[in-house]
């Protein structure tokens, strides 16, 4: 990836479509770890159930990002401001999905880290339990940020939230 170039961009509301189809796509990861529960479930149609997207357009507190590698779409970041730990946030990544194909190449970090500077201040990254392989990914993507300060992990276990949630603080540059 030394000669790649990893690009995050707001999503334009005419690339909706787009991130609804990578969201079908992220909801199928998701399917194992939801064990037959009814999000992981296809429909009638063979789709899954269509994720809430327009507020990502409405609202300004929730920002809807789309990741390219050389030019071409690999996945999408949302980011809103709900704290999964009930503490104050000014960020929270509520979706990250990474296409299979570029997944462990280093694409997700620098991406992840691209939004984190982007968006300075207080942010979550809550990973629900039986998603143990995205624990590692966002402990090395927020611990190496080198303007991250705060880093504080936390397990939940609570009607709302399974699993941890990382807190930290990025500084402005």
């Amino acid at each position: 990836m030394s000669t790649s170039k990893v690009d995050v961009a707001l999503a334009r509301a005419d690339e909706r479509t787009g991130l609804a189809n990578m969201m079908q796509l992220y909801i199928h990861d998701f399917g194992e770890l939801w064990s037959r529960e009814p999000p992981g479930e296809l429909g009638d149609d063979g789709r899954y159930a269509d994720y809430p997207l327009d507020d990502y357009w409405r609202q300004k507190d929730r920002i809807p990002l789309l990741l390219r590698l050389d030019g071409r779409l690999i996945g999408f970041a949302l980011v809103n401001t709900h704290s999964h730990s009930g503490l104050t946030v000014d960020r929270s990544m509520a979706e990250f999905f990474v296409a299979r194909a570029h997944r462990r190449g280093g694409a997700g970090t620098i991406a992840a880290r691209e939004i984190f500077s982007r968006y300075p201040g207080q942010w979550e990254a809550a990973v629900t339990r039986r998603n143990t392989g995205a624990l590692p990914f966002w402990r090395h993507a927020i611990q190496g940020h080198p303007r991250v300060d705060d880093i504080e992990e936390r397990d939940y276990n609570t009607p709302d939230w399974n699993g941890p949630i990382i807190r930290f603080r990025i500084k402005p540059a």
